[in-house]
């Protein structure tokens, strides 16, 4: 696995460690709750199981990435790479799931979550295409 692609794939874990701090442990307060996602202060109670287990979730998926990097660089080349390649596989694939989402305006108005889905989507491919570009 090139340089290039540990590097995005490194970035699409960190972003998802960013989104594990706001959605579990930092989602109560309005900067977070409101001037993140967008959702009201009287509707936190409402969502806030959503968001802590939403915020594990995306710390799982990170933690798998990183685990694949350290790998990747210790002698198990093999296993790192097939959890790298995995996890931003998930992460793409989970940006598609938020881009329907927006497109049906679940939650919020259509169109407001097109940053999010750029956030969680761009770091994987560009990791999965320095792979297929280096062959």
């Amino acid at each position: 696995m090139n340089v290039v692609a540990q590097v995005f794939a490194g970035v699409a874990a960190a972003l998802h460690v960013l989104v594990f701090v706001w959605e579990a442990l930092l989602f109560r307060r309005p900067a977070v709750h409101w001037g993140v996602f967008r959702i009201r202060s009287e509707d936190v109670p409402a969502v806030l199981l959503w968001s802590f287990g939403q915020g594990f979730y995306n710390l799982f998926l990170a933690a798998g990435t990183v685990i694949g990097l350290i790998a990747v660089n210790t002698g198990q080349a093999e296993a790192g790479r097939a959890l790298v390649y995995y996890t931003c596989g998930f992460m793409i694939l989970s940006s598609l799931v938020l881009l329907v989402s927006d497109r049906m305006a679940l939650g919020r108005e259509k169109g407001a979550g097109l940053g999010g889905v750029a956030a969680q989507a761009l770091p994987p491919i560009g990791a999965l295409l320095a792979v297929a570009i280096a062959g």
